[in-house]
């Protein structure tokens, strides 16, 4: 199950569940848009991979299954993948 994290780790820019501006990669590190498209250019800065728009839990599981309220907040500095990454597709990387 999805931790559904609520906040760009980035900018920590507020991305509540139903937030259409929440990407995450497969490990859910998760991101705000404007940072996926403008600093780490679809790279995920912790495993290389693309991202996708993080998928919305239903109202009536939001009780049984909340959001994780810890924050991860790592402003990034140095990306490692970008430079070999940022002109493949997600899927040949």
């Amino acid at each position: 199950m999805l931790e559904i994290r609520l906040n760009c780790e980035n900018c920590d820019k507020y991305l509540p569940n139903n937030s259409e501006d929440a990407m995450i990669c497969s490990f859910e590190c998760t991101y705000c848009k404007e940072c996926v498209d403008k600093v780490l250019k679809n790279v995920c800065p912790n495993c290389g991979g693309g991202f996708e728009r993080r998928p919305t839990r239903p109202k009536d599981l939001l009780k049984q299954y909340p959001p994780r309220r810890d924050k991860i907040f790592k402003p990034v500095e140095n990306n490692p993948f970008l430079n070999n990454n940022v002109n493949k597709s997600p899927r040949e990387r």
